[in-house]
């Protein structure tokens, strides 16, 4: 039976194929996530407009199709803050349910500015002066990096 299967699915277009694959798979999103440090030695986070409790957060979205991650922190940040990135590099990539988050960190300088409907302010933070109500997973993280253990 599995050798009929294999004939039959060799024969059938690529395009059908793919077809099959993608109805029969669990769908997930992904998007990118950045730990930026600035020469000051501050973390960069956003008051999102749309974030549940607290609205700070680490700056990121989600990938455009066929978008490489690193493109997509770059363009997020741009899209944002008006900020450019420096030295990003790779952290981790993790599975939430479905979804695909990749973690950068990087360095910017400057202020930044309000660029995005979605974001109320862009501000950097000494460690210390993180906001409590901050997302305790991106705070455990932000630590991470400032600590050297990642």
């Amino acid at each position: 039976m599995k050798l009929i299967v294999s004939k039959i699915w060799k024969k059938l277009p690529q395009w059908l194929r793919l077809r099959i694959i993608r109805a029969t798979q669990h769908k997930f999103t992904a998007s990118v996530v950045a730990i930026i440090k600035n020469e000051n030695g501050e973390v960069l986070l956003l008051e999102h407009l749309l974030r549940p409790a607290s609205g700070w957060g680490l700056p990121g979205g989600f990938l455009m199709p066929y978008e490489q991650p690193e493109d997509g922190i770059r363009r997020e940040l741009r899209e944002e803050t008006g900020l450019e990135l420096s030295n990003v590099k790779h952290l981790r990539t993790r599975v939430l349910r479905r979804h695909v988050e990749i973690l950068f960190t990087a360095r910017s300088a400057g202020e930044g500015h309000v660029g995005s409907n979605e974001i109320l302010q862009v501000r950097w933070f000494a460690i210390e002066e993180i906001p409590p109500e901050l997302n305790a997973d991106q705070q455990s993280l932000i630590r991470e990096v400032f600590r050297g253990k990642v």
